[in-house]
């Protein structure tokens, strides 16, 4: 009874008040509704910008990649270019190698009496004549087509020849690299001084890098050709400036360089070294042999200063002017013609050939050539 008399009584409020409330409800709806419609719009607006943003980084990404991909094919097909050249120049080589037929020597030997080292030059001939053969033995190898193998033969025949070389004399050797000549001297009883050029000097990382350059007495050792405990006795092993030969390097019998000379800076340089090794450490009657580079395209055309000069015949012939009137004897230098089918092969660059007589410097056909002096006063 009381609840209905609470209805009847509260009935005229609520009549009153419920189209307020309904009001406020609605427009508080409207409130959420554009704030949610805004909050949308704005979710909205952001993703859209963000996919725009994507848009771009995948289309910067793209160009990257593309550029990548385009990179990738540029270096491989360099890659393929590459080896392809590569092979090119190893199978050009391979056939430079076997494109020149390399004869044995021992099988085409001239006659024992047949004169020997005829010429002052590197000629074929000289390989194919037994005394060779007998010379190269002392050094343990084989005749061998290369220029450098005859000079060796070339100074041993010369000494040999002139009877300088016996047990007790002094020997005296410029820019000694590694080579065998040392050693073969003193297994003859002969005193060595071994020298090269000072560990500072220009130019040593090359010699050193083709394992040309002799910096102490144990790359002259050959156990082959001399007990070491020979060979400690006989050779002495000291730097030389081949361009200001010390005052203490006197009164040798003999004395020699292998293709030295032409590497002192000019081509005077070197002839002014030959003058000097023969008058400053020689003894009266003492005996130089000496070897450079010979230039067979031109007596008039060569390098004449550099780290490798070429000497031409008008030069060594002027320095064998200068050093007859200087009073001392010089043995007459000829040069021979090619008389072989291998004095007409000319090896290049990189210098792989088995035959190496002759070899091409810059635009010069080169050979080596041997001086033989005689101290007169």
């Amino acid at each position: 009874m009381l609840k209905q008399l609470g209805k009847q009584i509260a009935r005229p409020f609520w009549a009153r008040l419920q189209p307020r409330i309904a009001g406020i409800a609605d427009q508080r709806v409207m409130e959420l509704r554009g704030e949610l419609h805004r909050n949308v719009d704005q979710e909205i607006v952001t993703l859209h910008e963000q996919v725009k943003s994507l848009g771009k980084t995948i289309d910067q990404q793209a160009v990257v990649l593309d550029h990548v991909r385009r990179s990738h094919e540029e270096l491989h097909r360099d890659h393929w270019e590459a080896r392809h050249n590569f092979n090119l120049l190893r199978d050009s080589v391979e056939f430079h190698h076997r494109a020149v037929f390399k004869p044995q020597a021992e099988y085409q030997l001239l006659p024992a009496d047949a004169p020997f080292l005829r010429f002052a030059n590197c000629q074929a001939e000289d390989f194919f004549h037994p005394r060779y053969a007998q010379l190269t033995k002392l050094f343990e190898q084989k005749p061998d087509f290369h220029r450098k193998q005859w000079e060796w033969v070339y100074i041993l025949h010369k000494f040999i020849e002139s009877g300088i070389v016996r047990p007790g004399a002094r020997g005296l050797v410029f820019g000694v690299g590694v080579e065998p000549l040392p050693a073969i001297f003193a297994s003859m009883g002969a005193y060595i001084t071994a020298t090269d050029a000072p560990p500072d000097s220009e130019g040593n990382d090359i010699w050193t890098s083709t394992r040309q350059y002799g910096d102490s007495l144990e790359t002259l050792f050959h156990p082959g050709i001399t007990p070491n405990e020979n060979f400690r006795k006989f050779v002495t092993h000291r730097p030389c400036d081949m361009n200001n030969i010390a005052s203490d390097l006197t009164d040798y019998d003999f004395n020699w360089s292998s293709c030295c000379f032409e590497h002192l800076g000019s081509l005077e340089a070197g002839l002014n070294f030959v003058i000097n090794a023969v008058e400053k450490t020689l003894r009266v009657g003492g005996i130089g042999v000496h070897t450079t580079e010979l230039n067979m395209s031109s007596n008039e055309d060569t390098i004449t200063e550099g780290p490798t000069v070429i000497y031409r015949r008008q030069d060594i012939e002027a320095l064998v002017v200068r050093l007859r009137e200087r009073g001392h004897y010089v043995e007459d230098v000829i040069i021979g013609p090619p008389a072989h089918a291998l004095d007409y092969h000319v090896d290049v660059p990189p210098y792989v050939s088995d035959i190496h007589i002759k070899l091409l410097i810059a635009s010069y056909v080169a050979t080596s050539v041997g001086l033989v002096i005689r101290r007169g006063r």
